[in-house]
């Protein structure tokens, strides 16, 4: 059913390419006077615009790269996508992402406060910055965002384990400065208090136009849909570029932000605390009061990310070139962490034959002066050279990365507890006050220190190498030597648990063109890992954790790039989880939590996506995304059983933009579209139950005009006004309808 509605979508998208192509070959057939040729050219060529597709990256191989040419599946969202639909952060951009599920939001905590995604289903984050270590642990602002692109499966061979997934990574592409002066101002405003100013400058600061400078900034200030929630953020991202010599170049450029924030609720299920206890397994029945925070306006959160950025890149003739990155990343924060436990009644009143869910426990985890620092340095070696007849495109590099931990966590358990609907009279007490006489009275639950240093060396090689012009072979490897140096404990004042490991990485593609540029058949094979530390029940060391990708598929890129689409099917196979051992009779000589390292898991499904400009002024984005994941071999709880941080299975998103290119509505623009997802078992467990987020589906629209230097645009999320959840193991309630006006002048 599934392979035969893709089919019917994606022969409705290729009709009306048949249909131009068939009216275009058909009035090439009839003479024409030589003076209308150049007039039906130009025609030709304005209607041949796909703005919201690009069809090549510099950075998901690490080598120019067409998409057509390239074995592994991932997905661009341009900056004209983000425009159309008003978009102010990489959180508003990623829902255009196929098979991409947002799972929890940024809380901006240092080191693990960014928010978290799903791709194929594994959690992943966005990282990597122009293809480099580019943390950022708040929500990040879009305002010099290029470009985002979500490459998929697992892709230690060029990028490491420590900033990608086995689902793959989210790479953003930062505006660059250009040689003449321009840019824009924007303000914008709606609900929920919104109000937002930002400005991208751009100019040549020396006449010869070799020494530029961009400078993006924005101020936001944001309320919620539940009380006392906010957001405020100033971000101010520079980027200099200096043209020493035709074969020289450096690219300096800094991420800046300064924010507090008070995050929307966050509901977690208490361990060992049954789903038939709650008396609901649905989070839309739950009695949770939907616009309330429970939580004081005041209890925010200061965090900063300070990241720096340099590269240089050489060009040693046509066919060689270096380039040398290197990057510094800072995020801190400090200040309360408010989330909430959903409780069984029987929980709070000792009657174990009470049933429901009308009480939740307040709860605290902050952090303390916590910062988490990266430095990365890379160096890559590109050529593109012909050995015989045969053309290879190569990338060698070597690779440093440095990972700092100076954190410290905090816990306080069960503030109080209260109902979760209905009249509340000490709604307000969970506030500054109220935790510190908690603190002072009981002390800090639980510590959690992250004091540590980690060094990993890696070198890699990527080779492209053309048999035929429409045969290409991708062969590549990464060796990758990790160096944790152990915790620091500062009551004790020594660092233990230091271990090292050394890992392989392979990946392997083949491209076959039968239409060659047009149409390519691929598969990949493409490797993971992570490092783990510990010793199994027999007290051997763990070694990394590993995760396998077979995959194959079709590209298009047609009608002069009008049309392109992915269609894929992949299995992924990971290996040496750590779990539970269980002997088979007990045994009083095994160590306290024994565990074994045999763990397998399988994630495995198809992606199918659509970039499409049918006609002059329209432009279409839709995806559609499968996942079957499930515990192949795990603890007996579990296994066969669909992890619960796995998201949505089934997933779809879809974009259509509409610019009218002519006559008395040219300027004028319409857009319109939507994500849905289906149920999402966020608990599941043969002993704890299941516990669901619903399908939804949002639908968002936004209407923008354009004359001359201004553009005035107006847009909507969650048109219907939907309560809808997401999690991490979770209930979190989303945004409802939100309204933003903007104003933007361009020079």
């Amino acid at each position: 059913m599934i392979h035969k509605i893709i089919f019917a979508l994606f022969s409705l998208l290729i009709l009306p390419f048949a249909l131009l192509h068939a009216t275009s070959s058909f009035r090439d057939s009839i003479p024409q006077q030589q003076d209308s040729i150049p007039q039906l050219q130009k025609v030709v060529i304005t209607a041949q615009v796909n703005k919201f597709t690009r069809t090549g990256s510099d950075d998901v191989l690490k080598m120019p790269l067409s998409n057509i040419d390239n074995p592994q599946v991932y997905s661009t969202i341009s900056k004209e996508v983000l425009a159309d639909q008003l978009t102010f952060s990489v959180d508003d951009g990623m829902k255009n992402a196929t098979g991409i599920q947002k799972m929890w939001d940024a809380t901006g905590r240092s080191g693990d406060g960014g928010a978290y995604y799903n791709s194929r289903g594994f959690t992943v984050q966005s990282q990597l910055r122009n293809g480099i270590a580019g943390n950022v642990t708040s929500r990040i602002d879009a305002a010099n965002l290029e470009k985002l692109e979500v490459l998929k499966g697992p892709s230690a061979t060029l990028f490491g384990s420590s900033l990608t997934s086995y689902g793959g990574l989210i790479n953003r592409v930062t505006k660059k400065p250009y040689d003449s002066f321009g840019g824009d101002i924007q303000y914008s405003g709606g609900n929920f208090g919104f109000n937002r100013i930002s400005a991208d400058i751009n100019s040549p600061i020396d006449t010869a136009r070799k020494l530029l400078l961009r400078i993006n900034t924005a101020y936001s200030d944001e309320g919620s849909w539940v009380d006392d929630a906010y957001n405020r953020s100033f971000v101010f991202d520079p980027s200099f570029s200096y043209k020493a010599s035709d074969r020289l170049s450096f690219l300096l450029d800094a991420e800046v932000y300064r924010g507090k924030s008070l995050g929307t609720p966050m509901y977690f299920f208490t361990y060992g605390q049954t789903i038939a206890s709650l008396g609901v397994n649905r989070a839309d029945k739950l009695p949770i009061d939907y616009n309330r925070s429970f939580f004081s306006g005041d209890l925010g959160q200061v965090s900063s990310n300070t990241n720096l950025f340099a590269q240089m890149h050489y060009t040693f003739n046509s066919q060689w070139s270096t380039q040398t990155n290197i990057t510094m990343t800072n995020s801190y924060s400090d200040g309360p962490g408010p989330y909430f436990y959903i409780l069984a009644n029987s929980a709070v009143t000792g009657n174990a034959a009470d049933i429901g869910a009308d009480y939740i426990s307040r709860n605290d985890q902050f952090t303390t002066n916590s910062r988490d620092r990266m430095f990365e340095a890379q160096q890559n070696l590109n050529g593109d050279f012909e050995l015989g007849s045969f053309r290879n495109r190569f990338v060698a590099g070597l690779d440093y990365f440095n990972h700092t931990s100076n954190q410290l966590f905090g816990e306080g358990y069960g503030i109080d507890t209260i109902e979760d609907h209905g009249s509340i009279p000490n709604y307000r007490n969970f506030n500054p006050t109220t935790l510190s006489n908690y603190y002072a009275t009981h002390g800090v639950a639980l510590w959690y220190p992250e004091d540590d240093v980690s060094n990993t060396y890696s070198a890699y090689a990527a080779d492209v190498f053309n048999l035929r012009d429409n045969l290409l072979v991708l062969a590549a490897l990464r060796i990758d030597h990790f160096v944790n140096n152990g915790n620091y404990d500062v009551t004790t004042g020594l660092t233990t648990g230091g271990y090292n490991q050394t890992a392989l990485a392979p990946k392997f593609g083949i491209v076959w063109q039968p239409v060659p540029g047009t149409i390519s058949l691929f598969a990949n094979y493409q490797s993971g890992f992570t490092n783990e530390n510990g010793t199994d029940y027999k007290g051997d060391p763990f070694k990394p954790e590993q995760a396998y990708q077979a995959e194959g598929g079709v590209k298009v890129d047609a009608f002069h790039h009008r049309l392109i689409g992915t269609f894929n099917v992949y299995d992924i196979q990971v290996q040496h989880i750590i779990r539970t051992y269980v002997p088979a009779t007990p045994d009083s000589s095994l160590p306290l939590n024994p565990e074994i390292q045999d763990g397998t898991q399988r994630s495995r499904g198809i992606e199918a996506e659509v970039v499409a400009n049918p006609i002059p002024g329209l432009n279409i984005l839709a995806g559609f995304s499968y996942n079957d994941s499930k515990y192949t071999r795990a603890d007996s709880d579990v296994v066969g059983l669909r992890p619960a941080t796995a998201s949505s299975p089934y997933q779809a998103n879809w974009w259509i933009s509409y610019h009218f290119p002519a006559g008395a509505l040219k300027g004028f623009g319409i857009g319109f579209g939507g994500n849905y997802a289906s149920d999402n078992k966020v608990v599941n467990s043969r002993s704890i139950g299941v516990f669901i987020d619903p399908a939804y589906t949002i639908l968002n629209a936004s209407v923008f005009y354009e004359y001359g230097k201004f553009r005035v645009a107006v847009k909507s999320d969650n048109l219907t006004d939907k309560k809808y959840w997401l999690g991490y193991s979770s209930a979190d309630p989303q945004k409802l309808r939100s309204v933003i006006a903007s104003v933007a002048f361009k020079f």
